[in-house]
């Protein structure tokens, strides 16, 4: 057994443009990488890109509203939480750009539909049993689609035609040498466990220790993250898996956590890849908001519209927020409640991809998001 466990998913390689006619692949050979990270349990958006330029903010938030004004001034109307400092320098650099009043078309509350829709992309809880991101595979050449998922399984969101690794580490203790290369030679009389056992130790020389024994939590997942997607046959898309954002009760410190552990992500990530964050998006999305008024506990409760972040070495709108803001007056809420969705997740991450891929935009839409409407 491997000291990091390595699952690969089923599926049909290079299937390509003769199953999906009148879809215009990438341009060959631009090295292109693309990395979705999921937030998953429901980040609060107004905490995390805090909108300080609207009156009604402090009104509903009071002294956790002014916390949130101590952070980086992004422009007259948003500042970002004082917990994302390399984020809020890659803004400058105009290499982070962020939307508000984000939402899927998902009008309900439960965190498990809200993330099927999400990695679907579907119009309606358990409508596909592929994701976008799988389908996102077959838009790219063949040498281009690599897809891994730094989890126990492959998550829904990369399921499709295509198929795609997963890759989680485990603390096992690293296994005998002797034992992988009779493991090796045993393997090697079969084609396909041979095949799926090369790509095993593969990713995990890839992976590898971590350069800096010293990282930890976000900066550690950057790092090795970084290390999967170098050379040729590094991966190319991949998803990451982030927890800790049902925010209940307490938020005010484990929001400053999680978002603090985000954005060590994001700077290890960058740090790691080195000149091909140049060629690298990094998305980062969730499933819903949550309400914008705190209940007792000093936390949240499950919402609708929240932010999305984009990062990366070329990015089209770089050091810009995306936002048609709907304002917090009570009578402006949803339902009373939330944050008011002014803008679709689907058009924002179709429309991010696209550029990114050099994609014909229609096209991008409806083969990553064909419910979408």
């Amino acid at each position: 057994m491997l000291n990091r466990r390595f699952f690969v998913a089923s599926g049909v390689l290079g299937l390509g443009a003769a199953v999906f006619p009148g879809v215009g692949w990438a341009a060959p050979g631009t090295n292109k990488k693309f990395v979705f990270i999921i937030q998953r349990g429901a980040a609060d958006g107004l905490a995390a890109l805090a909108p300080t330029g609207d009156p009604d903010f402090l009104r509903a938030r009071g002294e956790q509203a002014e916390e949130a004004a101590a952070g980086t001034k992004l422009d007259s109307m948003f500042a970002l939480h004082p917990a994302m400092t390399e984020s809020a320098k890659l803004f400058v650099l105009k290499q982070a750009s962020f939307a508000h009043a984000l939402a899927s078309g998902y009008r309900e509350r439960s965190h498990f539909d809200a993330q099927n829709i999400l990695e679907s992309g579907a119009d309606r809880p358990y409508g596909r049993e592929d994701g976008w991101l799988g389908r996102l595979l077959t838009l790219l050449p063949q040498d281009d689609a690599k897809g891994l998922a730094v989890a126990p399984a492959v998550p829904l969101a990369m399921r499709g035609p295509v198929s795609a690794n997963s890759y989680a580490p485990s603390r096992l203790p690293d296994v005998d040498p002797d034992l992988m290369t009779r493991l090796t030679g045993l393997y090697a009389e079969d084609a396909q466990l041979s095949a799926l056992w090369d790509g095993a130790q593969a990713t995990e020389s890839m992976a590898g220790a971590p350069a800096d024994q010293t990282l930890k939590g976000g900066a550690a997942l950057g790092q090795m993250t970084a290390g999967l997607m170098q050379g040729p046959n590094g991966a190319r898309v991949v998803m990451l898996e982030t927890n800790g954002w049902d925010t209940h009760f307490q938020q005010k410190g484990r929001l400053n956590g999680a978002l603090g552990q985000l954005d060590a992500l994001i700077g290890s990530l960058r740090d790691g890849l080195g000149a091909e964050w140049t060629n690298t998006l990094v998305m980062v999305a969730t499933e819903f908001g949550r309400t914008v008024a705190f209940n007792g506990t000093g936390g949240t409760d499950h919402g609708t519209a929240s932010a999305a972040m984009l990062f990366g070495g070329v990015l089209t709108n770089g050091g810009r927020i995306k936002s048609d803001w709907p304002g917090l007056k009570p009578s402006q809420l949803y339902e009373g409640r939330d944050l008011k969705p002014t803008m679709r997740f689907e058009l924002f991450a179709s429309e991010a991809v696209a550029q990114h891929y050099g994609l014909d935009p229609v096209k991008t839409r409806a083969k990553l998001f064909p419910d979408f409407a």
